[in-house]
């Protein structure tokens, strides 16, 4: 189990240190949820209580959007330097690659999150320190990086990676972006809990199962 620890601890920390030093991935992510989440601010002229009942939709797209940037660029820098070829010749556990590069997606994922979220409450006048909304922007980043950096690792060996992606990662996340569009909006409107938890538990559902999946078929992806 140590090795295992030591093996994901250490992706993790190489992928923030690089990152640290060029900082390519977040500011990428970064300026593109900004830019979307300032067009539909000047775009749609809306009263505030319509913009309550949007302001699901549009976060997720945001981050729906900004992820699959990051994803993207997360591989593509891993296999244009020969990273990738490496840490696969490593006498390593495979699966300990792959958590250690989801567990270094979402770290991207929630600091884009802490950022835009304050923005949009000051831009929209909408309420989103929430801790109940912060939960589920955490179960559903969980469970978009767990799909998207398995569909990421395969989708790297194709010349054409960059429209690959999204054709593949979007079907899949249908269920966890609906859920995370319903469970967001019931906490923004104040609607009793027992109404979102059957949303949240297919987050959670959906998290654990696509975390098993991920574990038990990366090593076949990634020989192949």
């Amino acid at each position: 189990m140590k090795p295992f620890l030591r093996t994901m601890g250490a992706i993790v920390w190489k992928d923030l240190a690089a990152e640290w030093r060029s900082r390519e991935m977040i500011s990428g992510m970064l300026v593109f949820a900004l830019l979307v989440v300032f067009i539909f601010n000047f775009a749609l002229e809306l009263s505030p209580a319509t913009r309550s009942s949007v302001t699901a939709g549009v976060l997720w797209v945001t981050f729906a959007f900004a992820g699959t940037l990051g994803l993207n660029r997360s591989m593509a820098a891993e296999k244009d330097r020969g990273c990738l070829d490496g840490l696969l010749l490593a006498p390593v556990d495979r699966t300990a690659l792959y958590f250690g590069k989801m567990l270094s997606n979402l770290v991207f994922m929630l600091a884009v999150a802490v950022i835009v979220m304050p923005v949009y409450s000051v831009l929209y006048t909408v309420n989103l320190m929430q801790p109940g909304l912060w939960a589920v922007v955490a179960l559903g980043s969980l469970g978009y990086v767990s799909v998207g950096t398995l569909l990421a690792s395969m989708a790297v060996q194709a010349r054409t990676r960059d429209i690959l992606l999204p054709i593949l990662l979007f079907p899949v996340l249908i269920p966890l972006l609906v859920a995370a569009v319903k469970a967001s909006s019931g906490f923004l409107q104040a609607i009793p809990m027992e109404e979102i938890w059957p949303w949240l538990n297919l987050m959670i559902v959906y998290d654990v199962v696509f975390i098993s999946t991920a574990f038990m078929v990366f090593e076949a992806v990634v020989e192949e």
